[in-house]
This record gives C-alpha cells, structure tokens and sequence, in this order.
C-alpha cells in the first residue's frame, strides 16, 4: 500500500486529475508502465490515456516494449489516447493497428481501402469480394487511417488544411470502397455512376466526424437505355450509402446525405447530367448555387464527374447576376442570423461568431464578386479568404482575423469531434471536458480559464468581423487608403451594394464618399459606424432611402457633439435609426425637421405613448408663452405634435404598439392638438361665447390614421348678456382661425379640419349654437346624419358644452326603438350606392381598404347598424369605437363571436395596410399599391419577408373575403 500511495502522489503532481486511481491501474500492468508516465504528463488527458493505454497492454502486452523503444510512436500513441477515448478503443480491438502510427505515410487511401474491400485499385470499375465481411473491413481499415492522421494532428505534424484535405481524401476513398461494395450487391450494367462531394467534403475541409453531402450523376453507356441505366444507378446509390451508414460490430461511418440534389429529398436521387442543367437553369435558387460553389468529383466515374463541375460552374459565377439574386441573398442572410440566435452561445457552428458566420460571408463574397474575378473561385474556405484579401473585396486585417477565428474554431471543433468520434459542435460546460480541450491546444499553466477566454475572444472577434465584412471595403473604395493594401474598385463596390438590396449602387456610393471622407473627427468617427450601419440599412425594406435619410439627418446634426457620440457608443439608438430610416418616408421626413427626436430612439421606455394630459400641459404652456401671438403659439403646438408623431411612428415600426394603440395615440393628440389651438383662438372671443370641439369620423373613435384629418362639428353657446347674432359671429371667426393656424404652411405636419359632417354639410352653417343643433336633428335629420353621430364625442373645448352636446344627440343616435325597417332598408340601399359610385376610377375594388369588400367601410357600418338598431336597450353598445362595439355585441349576443373575430381582422388588416402606406411613401392611400415594387415595401413594414409580396397579396384578399362573406350575411341578411 505504501507505494501505491506515493506512486498516486506522483501522478497527481503530473498532472493525472485522479491520482489514486491512476496509481491502481500501473499497480494493475506491471512495472513497465512506470517507464513511460513522463510521457503522459503533456497530452490533453493523462487519465484517459493511462486508461485507455492500460487495457491496450492488457489485450497486447507486446506493444509496452515497442512503446518504451519508439519514442516517436510513443508520443503518437498517448497523444491520441489523451484526446480520443472512440479511437482508443478502436486501438484497443485492434492493436496491430498501433504499428500505423509509426509510419510516416500510409500510401494512397483510395488504394488502401478499395484493398481492404477485396477490390483491385487498377480496375476501371472496382468490385468488392461479396459478403459482410467487407462492411466491417471498411470501417477498421478507416479507423486505422483516421487514428494515423488524428496522431499526425495531435502532435503538431500537419497543419489544420492538411488534416481536413486529408480527412476528405479519406472520406473519398471510402465512398470509392463502398461503391465497390455496392457493385458486387447490385451489378452496374449499362451506366456511368458519378459521386461529386459537396459541402466540407467537396471544399476538401472535412472534420473527423460529420455527415458527407454528395450528388449522383448518372448517364448510360453506348447503346443502353436511358431509363434503365438510371434504375441501375439508383439501385447503386442507395447501396453506396447503405454501406456507410449500416451499423456493424464496427458501427458505422458516417451518414451519407444527398439532400443537395436537385428538388432536395423530393428529387430522384440520381439525375443525367442534361437533368442537372436544366434544373439548374430553370429553377435553381440562389442557395443551391451557393452550395454549388464546393462540389467536387470524388468517387466512381471521375471523368463524368469532372464534366458535370465544369458545366454547373459556368451557372454558379452567374448567380449574381439572376432575377431575384439580392432577394435570396437577404433570404440566406435571414436564416444565418435566425440559426445564430436560435443556437446557444456555446455552438461552435451555428452560434454567434461560428463557423457557419465566417463561412457563409466567404461564400457570398465570392458569389457576388467570383463572376468578374476567376482568381476568387476557390472551394475551400481559408484559400478563398485569402484570395478575397489579396483582391482588396476584404480588408487584410479582417481577413488575418478571421482566418485566426476559423483556424481556432475549427481546431478546437475537431477536438471535440474525436474524444467519441461523434458529430457534436457544442463546447461542453464539464470542467474535465474544457481541461482536456484546452491542454490539447498547448495551454498548461490553466487550460480552462485560458481556453475560455480565447475561445470567447475568436468568437467575438468572428462576429465583430463578420458584421463588418461585407461593408467596410465600400469605404475603403471611395477613401484614401495606404498603398500597401489592395482596393476595392468602384465597380465592385458597385456590384456587392447591388446584391445586398441597394437600387441605386452608384448613389450610394456618393453618400458613402460624402459621409466618410476627409480628416476630421467626424468623418473618423463614421467610418467606423457605416460599416454596421450599411448592414442594418441592407436589412430594411429601401436601403437606398435609408443611406440617404442617414447622410441627411447626419448633415443637419453631424457637427452636433452628442450626435454621432450617441450612434457609436447607443448600438440601440444607431440599429432603430437604421430601421426607421429604410422603412418610413412619413417617419424619416418628421425627423429631418425635429432631428434631435434620434435621442428618443434609444429605449423602448422612450418611445412610450405619452399620456394626454402631459402632452396637454406641455402644449398650454406653449400657448401661455406665446400669448397674444397665436400664430407663433400654435406653432410650437405644431412642432409638439410632429415630435409625437414621430414617437408613435417609431413605436409603430418597432411593433411596440398595436393598431388600436396607434390609432387611439394619433386620436388624443389630434385631440391635444385642436385644444392648444382653440385656446389660442379664442382669445379674441373669450368673452363672447363658450365653444366645443365635436369629434366626428375616425378622430371621434379613437381610430386616426397618419393620414386623417380631423373630423369635427362646431357648437358654441354665447355668454350671458351676449346677443345670439354677436356670439355667432365670434364663434365663426374663431372656428376659421382655428383652421387657419393648423393649416399655415410650415415645416410641420398640418392639421386639415373637415366639418363636412355638420347639418346640412357644406351648405350648412359652420358653427351653430346648442339650440340650433337640436332644431336641426328634431326636424330634419336623415338615418346617415344618425349613424355619423355613432362617432360623435367630445374633443376639445368647454367641456359642459361638450357634454351637453353629447346627451342631446344620444336620443338621435340610440334611438329607444331602434331602426324601423324602411330606415334599416334606407341605411343598406346608401351602403350599396356608395360601394358602387365612391370607388375611385381604375381602383381595383378588392384591393381597396376602405370601400372595397372586407373593407373597413364593410365592418364598421356592421357595427354602426348593430348600434342603431340595438343600442337604445343596451348601452353596452354605446361606443364611438368599432371594434369596442363589435365586442359588445358578442356580448349582447347580437353577433356570433366567430363573426366578430373575422370582422375584427379584416378591420385591423386594413387599417395596418392603410398606415403603412402613409408610413413608407409619406403620403396617405387606400388601395394596395399595384407596383410590385411599391407593394413589397409595404409588405416588408408590416412583417413580410422580402420575397414576401405575394404572401401579403394572398392574405389580405383571404381575410377581406371571408369579412365580406359575413357582412353579406349579418349587415345584408344575404
């Protein structure tokens, strides 16, 4: 006991995590084993490889004195043992494979395998000796490569291309043995079998352990017929892949996957190489060119294969070029960040600053700038970084740090892979785990903390570039640059802005030299934001908008200290500028006048709907500072609501609020609005007469859009001791300047005042007093004057006033009684002429928003009938809001609640469509717009994708039919 002890003490201090344990198993195998414990002190995991080292003397006791004789092969044997326990095993059932790791080549894989097979290398069309056997022959012949080039790797003796060059060969050679296997089992009579790698196989940049893509392309021999050569190449494809993946004593190798193919899964497996092309040419996306760009003959007919390489490349240099290419691009874009942010932080491959981030700038670099440059037609992906760094498409600093990045990641990836050989890109969390990883990089002093940090380091590092690498050469085009490093020439600058979305590259150039040009601090300071800013603007609906509104607010703010200060330092303030910028017209033209409104864009907090009595209270004391002087008073009320409009605008392209907020946020500050400037106003009468502002139309429910004017009927009520005629007079003259102030031509947005709904409408009196009102209602009102008043409500002014007005009208409006047939009959007749002759000349009637079937006109004189016929009875109906009143008859039972949802979403729809054709063309419409241009736009602000135009088409006419459908039934009795 006393000398296991003191040997576990020794062990421990060499570095064995258990040394108690570490001291049993050399107790177990004999004196032996002590001679080569030194040697165990630097590989990744001394107690795995003592493990694994100890069964293996176990099972061939021979191999401790070729251990202790050979130090080269000794220090290949522990290497791989400290990292691979799969590889250890591997040795331990087959422990004359040790000798391979002496050796320092192994000859030709392809020869080696097909041999391991029973099939003659030299033959044109080699066939394995028939049996299982030759499955389980495969897999150890592999191992024992893989172990000789894992012991080559994990001692310094080949760099990180060579093993994944090495790794693909290998992986090749296999499929070559197993096509052999497939021969001797299915015949291949008549056709030419193809196997072109594809993906990391055919980029020659394999791991240990991860799926091989490929593609099959067949074509008959002289004289065979077609069809059946094709049957006989499938047959000997699907056995290929067979003799991969079946597991055997030996497990399997790999899962061989041709989803590549043309139609993916849902293609045949094997094509002609005719069939290739002429999906290729007709239907292939951008992605599949992209996946393209690796594919490498590597098994079976080379020479077809060969063929088929040559003749999709000429397609693959051309992609930049298709229809639809900037829109795959932002599609591909899309998915690589949404991977990123499903993925956790610890994914090698998929997490933020991976693999996948690095590789797929690479790929799309080289799409876009591959068609005019051969020398950037590489397949793997450090050659191709190099190659984009030496044409200038890539700063040389980027591209040295990416290609760091990448070496690391790939490195630590293959690491992982090998301790079980198992597909995993995850770095684990165990504290062994992260030791055994980092001493096999060479870190000692505190493998898990150095690993860590360099790990987190490269990634960062990754994605810091990656953000940044399609963007920062555009500078670098049109600036001065040190003589040493190659420049992006204008015309690729030209060519990538095209393919990230920009319409007008040549322009966008222009900002870009006028933004970033010159010594001064602020040019500094936006070459560094414009790299990441002319991301987030690719990422908006008109990118091309988006630079220009960017060097616009930048031109009226740049010399402004906090501004620019503000974008570097606020991530959030810089991205929803970016945003706002490339999606709203409306929004962008409202901060180009109020340009300090880009300090609220840095929380949500921010961007909060203020509540009306504060925007109440800050417009009055506009007033009062300005008194005597309305025109200046209502001014400041103006650059108020512009501020707001602003937020609201904001909020609503962030989708901080729903459809109902923003109508409910634009209504209360119309309604602030018309306060502040009937206050001013009326100081000239304020002795003569009380006056109310009466919200009618899409003000008075709460429903305005950016674009609606104010919908309002005048009342007033003279003063006591004031003649009727006097106080009418004032009242008409405040109720003009009242229209006047908010309608002066300014740099902000004007207020139009429509009193279009009063008695009598245009021919009637503008203003009229409480009295003259009811006269009027009592003795002349029509069905319509009472559904118009459905909206009436109290907006600004004297409030009792207000409320009077309010109560008198309820009788007309509510009727006890409710509608008499012929009024129900009346109501429905106008409905009818008005869908027939208020439509505009050319408009398309189903695309209309508000008169077209589905429409909002459709649902709310469904809810404005429901009212007029049932509201007398039940005040719960008593609502200028549409959807609060559809709500309330739900609940009134008067409407199924199936019917309220389809009505309410219709009603939202085409509310949102309306708003967002004020937002993105700053200027207001009601039909979807007819140019697929235009229209994407719209689609894009209100969530689509940017190839989803269509999809938006499709689901506005869907819900608009199923609305119209119930409106025939509830408003029309159909």
């Amino acid at each position: 006991m006393p000398r296991i002890e003191s040997t576990a003490a020794r062990l421990a201090k060499l570095g064995f995590a258990d040394g108690a344990r570490a001291a049993q198993l050399v107790h177990q195998s004999g004196p032996g084993v002590e001679d080569i414990l030194d040697s165990l002190v630097d590989v990744a995991d001394p107690d795995l490889a003592l493990t694994s080292l100890t069964r293996l003397i176990e099972r061939e006791p021979a191999v401790l004195d070729t251990l202790r004789d050979d130090e080269g092969l000794r220090g290949r044997l522990l290497a791989v043992l400290g990292v691979s326990d799969a590889l250890g095993e591997h040795l331990v059932r087959h422990p004359a494979q040790v000798a391979l790791l002496a050796e320092p080549d192994l000859g030709e894989a392809r020869a080696g395998l097909l041999r391991a097979v029973g099939a003659d290398p030299e033959d044109g069309e080699p066939r394995a000796r028939a049996g299982n056997g030759a499955l389980v022959d495969l897999r150890v012949a592999y191992r024992g490569r893989l172990a000789h080039l894992a012991a080559r790797d994990l001692t310094g003796q080949a760099t990180l291309q060579e093993v994944t060059s090495e790794l693909s060969d290998l992986a090749g050679a296999a499929l070559e043995a197993a096509l052999a296997i497939a021969r001797a089992e299915t015949g291949s009579d008549g056709v030419r079998l193809a196997v072109v790698g594809m993906g990391k196989c055919g980029a020659r940049e394999l791991n240990y352990i991860s799926d091989v893509d490929v593609i099959f392309v067949a074509e008959p021999r002289e004289g065979a017929d077609e069809d059946k050569a094709l049957r006989t190449a499938t047959r000997l494809a699907q056995a290929m892949m067979r003799a991969c993946t079946t597991t055997t004593s030996e497990g399997s190798l790999w899962e061989v996957d041709a989803g590549l193919r043309p139609e993916g899964r849902s293609g045949p497996l094997v094509r002609t190489l005719a069939s290739h092309l002429a999906y290729y040419r007709r239907w292939a996306k951008t992605w599949e060119f992209q996946a393209l760009l690796k594919a490498r003959p590597v098994a079976g007919d080379l020479e077809l294969g060969a063929a088929y390489v040559e003749a999709v490349n000429e397609m693959v240099w051309s992609a930049a070029t298709r229809e639809h290419f900037v829109e795959d691009v932002q599609a591909m874009r899309r998915r690589v960040e949404a991977h990123v942010r499903a993925e956790g932080e610890r994914q090698l491959k998929l997490g933020p600053g991976g693999l996948r981030d690095i590789e797929f700038a690479v790929q799309l670099l080289q799409l876009v700038h591959g068609r005019l440059d051969p020398l950037l037609r590489r397949r793997a992906t450090l050659p191709a970084l190099a190659a984009l760094s030496r044409g200038g498409y890539v700063g040389r600093d980027d591209s040295r740090g990416l290609a760091e990045a990448y070496t690391f990641l790939r490195r630590v990836e293959h690491l992982l892979q090998l301790h079980r050989l198992r597909r995993t890109h995850i770095v684990p969390t165990e504290e062994a785990d992260l030791r055994r990883l980092g001493r096999a990089l060479g870190m000692q002093a505190d493998p898990v903390g150095e690993f860590t940090a360099r790990w987190r380091r490269h990634a960062m590092e990754a994605r810091r570039l990656h953000e940044k690498l399609f963007y920062r050469p555009l500078l670098q085009a049109v600036a001065r640059l040190p003589e040493s490093e190659a420049r992006l020439s204008t015309t690729a600058a030209a060519a990538r802005l095209e393919a990230l979305g920009y319409v007008d590259p040549r322009g966008a150039l222009r900002h870009i030299a006028n933004l970033s040009t010159g010594v001064s601090r602020r040019a500094a300071i936006q070459r560094t934001l414009l790299p990441v800013m002319l991301g987030w603007f690719a990422d908006t609906p008109d990118p091309d908008a988006a630079l220009l509104g960017f060097r616009q607010v930048s031109d009226k703010l740049g010399s402004t200290p906090w501004y620019l200060r503000l974008l570097r330092d606020e991530t959030a303030v810089a991205a929803r500028m970016a945003r706002v910028l490339g999606t709203s017209r409306y929004a962008t033209g409202l901060l180009m006048h109020a340009p300090d409104a880009v300090a609220m864009l840095g929380s949500d907090a921010e961007l909060a709907v203020r509540p009306p009595q504060a925007l109440l209270g800050e417009a009055s004391a506009a007033v009062s500072r300005h008194a005597g002087d309305p025109q200046t008073a209502v001014a400041a009320v103006r650059a108020l609501r512009r501020k707001e409009l602003f937020r609201t605008a904001v909020a609503d392209i962030s989708g901080l609020i729903d459809i109902e907020a923003v109508g409910t946020a634009l209504s209360r500050l119309n309604d602030v609005t018309l306060q502040a400037a009937l206050d001013a106003a009326l100081a000239k009468a304020a002795d003569v007469t009380s006056f109310a502002i009466i919200a009618m139309g899409r003000l008075g429910g709460l429903e305005c859009s950016y674009a609606s004017d104010a919908d309002v009927m005048f009342v007033h009520s003279p003063l006591p001791g004031v003649g009727e005629r006097e106080a009418t007079d004032a009242a008409f003259a405040v109720a003009n300047e009242l229209r006047r102030l908010l309608s002066l031509p300014a740099p902000d947005p004007p207020l139009p005042i429509d009193p279009d709904l009063r008695p009598e409408g245009r021919q009637g009196p503008l203003v009229r007093t409480l009295a003259s009102y009811r006269a009027y209602y009592s003795r002349w009102s029509s069905p319509w004057e009472a559904q118009a008043l459905l909206r009436a409500r109290f907006s600004a002014g004297d409030a009792e006033l207000g409320a009077a007005f309010t109560a008198m009208i309820d009788e007309l409006r509510y009727p006890q009684d409710g509608l008499p047939d012929d009024a129900v009959r009346e109501i429905r007749r106008l409905k009818a002429r008005m869908e027939a002759e208020r439509l505009p000349r050319g408009a398309d009637p189903a695309l209309h928003t508000k008169l077209g079937p589905g429409g909002l006109s459709d649902v709310e004189w469904v809810a404005q009938l429901l009212q007029l016929r049932y509201a007398g009875t039940r005040p719960s109906l008593r609502t200028t809001r549409t959807l609060q009143a559809l709500r309330a008859a739900v609940v009134e039972e008067l409407l199924d609640p199936a019917d309220e949802v389809v009505l309410a979403e219709a009603w939202r729809f085409a509310s949102r469509v309306r708003d967002a054709i004020m937002l993105v063309k700053g200027r207001p419409g009601d039909s979807v717009p007819a140019d697929s241009g235009e229209r994407k736009l719209i689609a894009q602000t209100l969530g689509y994708p940017p190839d989803g135009s269509e999809d938006f088409l499709d689901d506005y006419r869907r819900v608009t039919r199923r609305a119209r459908r119930v409106v025939d039934r509830v408003f029309y009795g159909a």
